[in-house]
């Protein structure tokens, strides 16, 4: 199988894994090339599920290894990996990015979910995408200098402006969504957002769920799309909402929130998780 059949090999098995929707994400994902956003091979892989052994390292540098649903080390010393395809596709698919759609792409690292975005909403749509780590993101910013509608920051990703994005991926774990990524949300506007907890053994790595929030006219619709464990975003977290979330997982019941309330409230039974300025209701 030569590298050109391998890559669409590759898209068409992630699109059965993940039930993707979008035919422009999957023509994505077969059409950039992943080791462009990747250090020099051997590669350092890793399976989502722990099969016994851990990471391990790709025999050679044939760029073929890294057409497959595996996280591969950007930095394994700090932990930072190139998420697994199907679950970073399940969340840009969630999305529901169309031709010609304003994307914000929060801790973009290197850049490879970032240019399947821009492929996904096309040469009329755009994309700006933040990254906390200045070298990381002089890399984005160098990766895909052949992307002229995606613009690369260096920051935290809060500096949006008002009612001018369609979608928003946020790529690191966080404790809420920030006010300025609702503010930002047209109407019919989605953000997908890691809500994940972390304890002092768990190191840089959170656990919790990704939940995908929708603008419908005034109010917020909200669910679950699925379990996540990732990497904690840097100055977006809050640790009293932390403990907060622990403790709403340590009830051992997968969270069941419909809706996401911006009104001010008492907690109640129906509060998931109650925040001062957003609380994740059933």
């Amino acid at each position: 199988m030569d590298l050109r059949d391998r890559h669409r090999y590759y898209a068409e098995e992630i699109q059965v894994i993940a039930n993707i929707r979008t035919p422009a994400l999957v023509d994505a994902l077969a059409t950039v090339p992943r080791e462009k956003f990747l250090p020099s091979g051997p590669w350092l892989i890793r399976s989502e599920i722990d099969y016994g052994g851990g990471p391990r390292r790709t025999p050679d540098s044939d760029p073929s290894h890294v057409y497959h649903n595996v996280a591969i080390a950007i930095d394994p010393d700090r932990q930072l990996f190139n998420g697994a395809p199907s679950l970073l596709s399940i969340c840009i698919d969630a999305l529901g990015l169309t031709a010609g759609a304003r994307a914000l792409h929060v801790g973009c690292g290197t850049g490879y979910y970032t240019a399947l975005i821009a492929h996904t909403v096309g040469r009329d749509g755009s994309v700006t995408a933040f990254e906390i780590d200045s070298s990381l993101a002089g890399t984005a910013r160098s990766n895909l200098s052949d992307v002229p509608w995606v613009e690369v920051r260096h920051g935290n990703g809060t500096d949006v402006a008002a009612n001018s994005i369609d979608a928003i991926l946020v790529n690191a774990g966080v404790t809420h969504p920030h006010e300025s990524w609702l503010d930002a949300l047209r109407p019919g506007g989605r953000l997908l957002v890691p809500l994940t907890f972390t304890t002092p053994p768990m190191g840089p790595i959170g656990k919790g769920v990704i939940a995908l929030v929708t603008r419908n006219g005034d109010a917020w619709d909200a669910r679950v799309v699925t379990m996540v464990a990732i990497y904690s975003a840097i100055d977006l977290r809050d640790d009293r909402l932390n403990d907060r979330l622990r403790d709403a997982f340590m009830k051992g019941l997968m969270p069941s929130f419909s809706r996401m309330r911006r009104d001010a409230h008492d907690p109640s039974a129906t509060c998931w998780l109650h925040g001062d300025t957003f609380c994740f209701s059933a």
